[in-house]
């Protein structure tokens, strides 16, 4: 009995994650998508891969849907090894970018069409339709078909045919990208809404920040096949590891200047900020080249400034208003550089405008590795 406690506990451990990819590599030929790829997704989170067109955040999922074989290392769900498991029998849910409805059957027909070739009894049928429907409140739709049902509804049909498959796991690939703004926005909501009522693993792929910052747990930012970060929305905001997820992440993005660390002070041609307050990775400062980033949003104007450790006058050289903000363009050491404004405030072309920045609110990175300093 006391020989096969470890093991026990290494099971209970294990199936405290509800996916976990192992040293992931996909090739075509000899080019590499993705490259010893590892992460565990927790039991019950919402897990985004985020990143640009080509970065392998599809191809991942598809990978852990079976729909690609691997070239090497492993994928377990809820504690099977299932690398090399048909898609039907990794107890999954996938929701593809089209909506991928059959348009000679209603609704309810494609909603209980796999169950139907799995050969489901009726009663059970009738209850995971009926129970699917309720939840994304299309009971009035039941007896449509798709021709008949707007971009949103559709989606909300297709994302019911996997929900109807009772499974714990659910895999959504850019299920929002055909849809329009406002549909989005709306369908975004829902989606949160039903991980809340569900609290069923999902892993969801984008390349719509906005979606990855509302909707995720944990986002997985994603450049040519490897995780550059993986953390909570706020970690991934807050504190990028590097200057691509700081660039990425942030609308307008951050501010960049290329400098170097002085004497504990960051300096560049007028700029000469001292960095007490920032928090550094190794600790101290070390002189060296870097790259000063800071949000727009983190730039201080107006009455405000005087509380600032650190002031510089600028010429407002563009003002693009947005309703709310206005976001305004002008020139530090060379380098464009954004502010955010509210949007009552009163500015105009060409004025100087007195900007603070508190170094407690900077990234810093090596200009040569991108790493945070």
């Amino acid at each position: 009995m006391c020989a096969a406690l470890p093991q026990a506990l290494l099971r209970v451990e294990a199936m405290s994650n509800s996916i976990e990819i192992k040293n992931l590599d996909l090739r075509f030929g000899s080019f590499e998508v993705l490259q010893d790829l590892n992460l565990d997704i927790g039991k019950g989170e919402f897990l985004v891969l985020l990143g640009s067109s080509g970065c392998g955040k599809s191809t991942l999922l598809n990978c852990i849907a079976g729909l690609l074989d691997v070239s090497a290392g492993q994928i377990h769900i809820n504690g099977e090894n299932v690398t090399w498991a048909e898609p039907s029998e990794r107890g999954i849910g996938m929701v593809f970018q089209s909506y991928a409805l059959y348009p000679q059957m209603t609704v309810e027909g494609n909603l209980s069409f796999g169950l139907k070739n799995a050969k489901l009894p009726k009663a059970e049928i009738a209850q995971r339709v009926k129970r699917a429907s309720e939840i994304l409140q299309i009971e009035p739709l039941l007896k449509r078909k798709p021709a008949a049902l707007s971009g949103g509804q559709r989606q909300r049909v297709a994302i019911g045919r996997a929900l109807v498959r009772d499974v714990d796991v659910f895999l959504f690939d850019e299920p929002l990208s055909n849809l329009d703004a406002k549909l989005r926005a709306d369908l975004r909501v829902e989606i949160k809404r039903l991980h809340q009522k569900l609290n069923n693993t999902m892993v969801y792929v984008t390349h719509d920040q906005i979606e990855a910052m509302t909707l995720a747990d944990r986002i997985a930012i994603m450049r040519d096949g490897k995780i550059m970060q993986l953390g909570t929305p706020d970690e991934i905001y807050g504190l990028p590891m590097n200057k691509y997820v700081a660039d990425f992440i942030g609308s307008p993005s951050m501010n960049f200047i290329d400098g170097s660390i002085k004497n504990g002070a960051f300096t560049v041609d007028e700029l000469n900020l001292s960095l007490a307050g920032y928090e550094f990775a190794s600790g101290e400062a070390v002189d060296r080249s870097a790259t000063l980033g800071i949000r727009p949003e983190h730039v201080v104007t107006g009455e405000l400034v005087s509380h600032s450790p650190y002031s510089i006058d600028v010429e407002v050289e563009l003002i693009e208003p947005t309703g709310s903000d206005k976001l305004i363009d002008c020139q530090v050491a060379g380098h464009l550089f954004r502010v955010r404004m509210d949007g009552q405030a009163q500015v105009s072309v060409g004025e100087t405008l007195k900007l603070g920045i508190d170094p407690a609110r900077v990234s810093l990175f090596d200009t040569a590795t991108e790493i945070r300093l």
